[in-house]
């Protein structure tokens, strides 16, 4: 019998990370749920039922890490897909920016994801059999948005090191991708729409100016993820694959 692959999401406790974690483990993969919300985190690790496990982790502390791939490989006895989904947002003029608010940005959504890349690759080189590490990053990460910059830099770093990465893990059949969503339906796309004068007219605002005229869902990303960790992706490396309804190809 197979043994069933096992995959570390970060992010997972809720919007698009608890929908790719359970995702995945509708594809037969077991899956390690982490992100800083025990309740959160829970919740999502019973839905899934017995192919999750839930461990909380603040990416920010020293050694989170390698202690993430560990608990991963302790809980399940190996790692065979990384998506690096952790993120957080960041807004502000950029004549305002703070040192802090860059350093913030970056310590979470580059630097973390791009040691937990090198980790889970360590793992997954010794075990022989090579793996799938996905990066999530973002349209931003391509273009220019006004108060944007920081986290669109933070991403676009993601995008490099996704190529660069792919290419130096390629001996070991360590494929590394990237997906980059657009305008996504999350908690805190939510938040933020129903937080304004006029929400329904805002929503349709930005719906109009995507080329298929509606936001994206977490199933539409995570269904890219699940397609990008399995067999059929296995010539596929190097990559960035936008879901965003064709808002770049304009």
């Amino acid at each position: 019998m197979n043994t069933p692959r096992v995959a570390l999401v970060t992010g997972a406790t809720s919007g698009i990370g608890a929908t790719i974690a359970k995702t995945l483990a509708s594809d037969g993969l077991r899956v390690l749920v982490t992100g800083r919300s025990h309740e959160r985190g829970r919740q999502v690790s019973a839905e899934i039922g017995s192919n999750a496990h839930f461990v909380s982790c603040d990416l920010l502390e020293p050694g989170a890490a390698g202690w993430l791939v560990d608990s991963t490989v302790s809980e399940f006895g190996r790692i065979d897909v990384l998506v690096n989904n952790a993120a957080v947002d960041h807004t502000n003029s950029l004549l305002e920016v703070t040192s802090d608010e860059i350093e913030t940005t970056f310590e979470t959504n580059t630097f973390s994801p791009m040691k937990l890349l090198i980790a889970a690759a360590i793992a997954m080189k010794a075990q022989g059999d090579g793996g799938s590490i996905i990066n999530i990053t973002s349209r931003l990460a391509s273009i220019g948005v006004p108060s944007m910059g920081v986290y669109s830099a933070s991403k676009g770093a993601m995008l490099a090191f996704t190529t660069a990465s792919a290419v130096e893990l390629a001996p070991f059949n360590i494929r590394v991708n990237a997906i980059a969503p657009g305008m996504t339906r999350t908690p805190l796309y939510e938040d933020w729409i129903s937080g304004l004068d006029k929400p329904e007219e805002m929503e349709s605002t930005v719906a109009s100016a995507i080329p298929l005229g509606r936001i994206a869902e977490p199933d539409d990303v995570a269904s890219i993820v699940s397609f990008l960790a399995s067999q059929s992706a296995s010539y596929i490396t190097g990559v960035s694959i936008p879901v965003d309804g064709g808002y770049l190809a304009q």
